[in-house]
């Protein structure tokens, strides 16, 4: 790991330990560089603001991990190592779902969850005639499903295990692409 990235880590477990602490928008750059004795300086070499931290955090756990440790065919362990990870920070997550930023999160897991979904439906489409809007239509509307779900379950105290949400995905997931190559099979025979 680099010197920045050891630095930038240093600096989001300091914002990560005073989110369980304080509310988001109660924390200032001087909390957040006391926190992990750091300067200033040092903080706004790395990172414009808070905000921008905030980003990075969402985007290096949580995203980055989706996005780079999926394949296919083991969607689901990812989306399980995901909400292990929510769910071992939960009162950090909570609170940054808590402020008034909280969209953000929201898009980057909308984003990625739809990206993931249009790889699938490639996968099980394969050779079926499948427009491009239909694809992103269908990939959108799953997404908003899977991320509304993993967001009502952290805002809801995360009581469900991380195990129990995924194993509830993938029937409804595995059970949606098999309706959706069958409507496909049939409007392609008529």
């Amino acid at each position: 790991m680099s010197e920045s990235n050891i630095t930038k880590k240093a600096i989001a477990d300091g914002f990560k330990a005073l989110m369980t602490k304080k509310s988001f928008e109660k924390i200032t750059i001087s909390d957040i560089t006391n926190e992990c004795g750091l300067n200033r300086q040092t903080f706004y070499y790395h990172f414009q603001d808070k905000y921008e931290l905030l980003n990075w955090i969402f985007y290096k756990e949580i995203i980055n991990e989706l996005k780079e440790n999926y394949t296919i065919d083991k969607w689901s362990d990812a989306l399980l190592d995901m909400l292990i990870v929510l769910k071992k920070n939960a009162r950090f997550y909570t609170n940054a779902l808590n402020t008034s930023y909280s969209n953000e999160f929201r898009e980057y897991l909308f984003s990625a969850t739809a990206q993931l979904f249009e790889e699938i439906l490639d996968r099980v489409t394969q050779g079926l005639i499948l427009e491009a809007n239909d694809k992103r239509f269908i990939a959108e509307f799953m997404s908003y499903g899977v991320s509304g779900s993993i967001i009502k379950w952290i805002l809801s105290g995360m009581k469900e295990s991380p195990e129990d949400i995924v194993a509830r995905m993938k029937n409804l997931i595995n059970d949606s692409k098999s309706v959706t190559i069958s409507r496909y099979l049939r409007e392609s025979i008529n």
